[in-house]
């Protein structure tokens, strides 16, 4: 394969750790990543939990030299927390709120308030374009009894649906940001299986960082003790991941990671470590991939094989969110009971108010104090019970479409591994589609009306 053009491309991600009043050092912190980022030489910059518009006004001001193109994405009570800066040009942006994001009466956790997104930037890399994602999943509190599980399947799996769809005709693909998944959970098996995304920290030529990668440290000085559950030295949540198309190859030369406290500095830029990756983009033409029939047979096979793997996936993925289901089931049923409980005891005590209108000349048989007490209570339970009825409605509606199109992604990929079983004596005569990268599935592939259910 002849190159025909070369792009160095160099990507920074952290998770900034940015809640005014509650972060630690949060004014000195951020000084501390503007002086990074203005010394270091990258082309694109993805941050996370810059929930503050004052802080993001304060890094846009301080990068402006260097990174004159920025955008803040705006969701939720508090918003996104997502950012972007960069010394190419934003010709577009597009915000995606996840469906589900935790629970509003898990305040101390506060991921519902923060509107978990993902937002997308479509660049000009030279002749190429480059849609690039920065994105923030939900928390996990407690890896052994994790009630946000399903609510995090279904968020990686819009997104990848969301980069799979919005993706079709770029060159180029950069996806950053904290996941909140280990590299072998099953929402991150997903993401990458289902997109075709490749994970920096794997395809580096050359790493320099943490021990295996890791993102979230126990020597951090800002990390609690609960923060990394069973893992004594730390974990990898962080990631930046990439892939090319038909008219581009990537590859990623070098890969960073902080290391702990900041270079004369008491404490670290953030309680995550950030990171950068050094990405190569070679692009060809689709003509030359095309005319090697003996890669395009390889790919097919490896394509079959990566789609029985998307089969069990999947499967896997349907299990969890009928999990989530049946408790979102059962705490909508709960909330129905305390209700009428509440609504029978308003009743009552209406009954009680009347019996001095019914009785001429009895009185109330409650201190008048007790009894509007009382009234207050059932009334206050009437309303959070309704708020939580129609709340659980909105999570199983929203588990209940995520699971949906699970069910139909299943069976499109049965029919395609199907068609393949019978196009493999073929298999020398054709040759892989243009402007699809191999291995990589189109929407179409993965949202085919099923033939066969096997959770049904």
């Amino acid at each position: 394969m002849a190159n025909t053009d070369s792009l160095n491309v160099r990507v920074f991600s952290l998770n900034c750790w940015g809640i005014r009043y509650i972060s630690k050092h949060t004014t000195q912190r951020y000084a501390m990543i503007g002086e990074l980022l203005s010394k270091e030489e990258h082309d694109i910059v993805l941050l996370q939990e810059v929930w503050s518009e004052k802080d993001y006004l304060s890094l846009k001001k301080k990068l402006a030299h260097c990174h004159p193109h920025s955008h803040h994405f705006k969701s939720g009570v508090i918003g996104s927390g997502l950012a972007i800066f960069s010394k190419h040009r934003i010709r577009d942006t597009f915000l995606y709120r996840y469906s589900l994001n935790g629970y509003p009466y898990m305040a101390h956790h506060g991921d519902w308030f923060g509107g978990k997104a993902v937002g997308m930037a479509v660049l000009k890399l030279g002749s190429l374009t480059a849609n690039v994602y920065v994105t923030h999943l939900h928390a996990e509190y407690c890896r052994d009894k994790d009630s946000y599980l399903p609510h995090r399947v279904v968020q990686a799996w819009e997104l990848q649906q969301f980069v799979r769809h919005t993706s079709a005709g770029a060159d180029v693909v950069i996806l950053g940001g904290d996941l909140n998944m280990h590299p072998e959970d099953l929402g991150s098996r997903l993401l990458m299986s289902y997109t075709g995304l490749r994970d920096s920290y794997l395809e580096s030529a050359k790493f320099d960082g943490c021990e295996d990668g890791m993102t979230l440290i126990a020597d951090n000085p800002f990390i609690g003790k609960g923060s990394i559950g069973p893992f004594k030295k730390g974990i990898r949540i962080d990631y930046i991941l990439f892939k090319g198309s038909s008219k581009t190859d990537i590859y990623c030369d070098f890969m960073s990671t902080t290391k702990g406290s900041a270079p004369d500095h008491a404490f670290p830029y953030s309680d995550h470590e950030a990171l950068t990756a050094a990405l190569r983009v070679e692009a060809h033409t689709p003509s030359e991939t095309q005319r090697d029939g003996q890669r395009s047979s390889q790919n097919r096979d490896a394509a079959a094989g990566k789609t029985a793997g998307l089969v069990d996936m999947v499967t896997e993925a349907r299990t969890e969110v009928k999990v989530g289901l049946h408790c979102a089931e059962r705490m909508r049923c709960t909330a129905t009971r305390t209700g009428a409980m509440g609504l029978a005891l308003l009743f009552l005590e209406l009954a009680i108010a009347a019996v001095p209108w019914l009785a001429l000349g009895a009185e109330q048989p409650f201190p008048r104090t007790s009894f509007y007490l009382l009234a207050a209570l059932c009334f206050a339970i009437l309303v959070t019970t309704a708020l939580l009825y129609v709340f659980y409605s909105m999570e199983l509606k929203s588990l209940q479409g995520a699971e949906d199109q699970m069910r139909l992604a299943v069976g499109g990929l049965q029919e395609q591994l199907r068609g393949s079983a019978v196009a493999q004596p073929h298999a020398g005569q054709r040759g892989a589609p243009e402007g699809r990268e191999p291995g990589a599935l189109s929407p179409e592939e993965g949202n085919r009306v099923p033939l066969v259910d096997p959770l049904k």
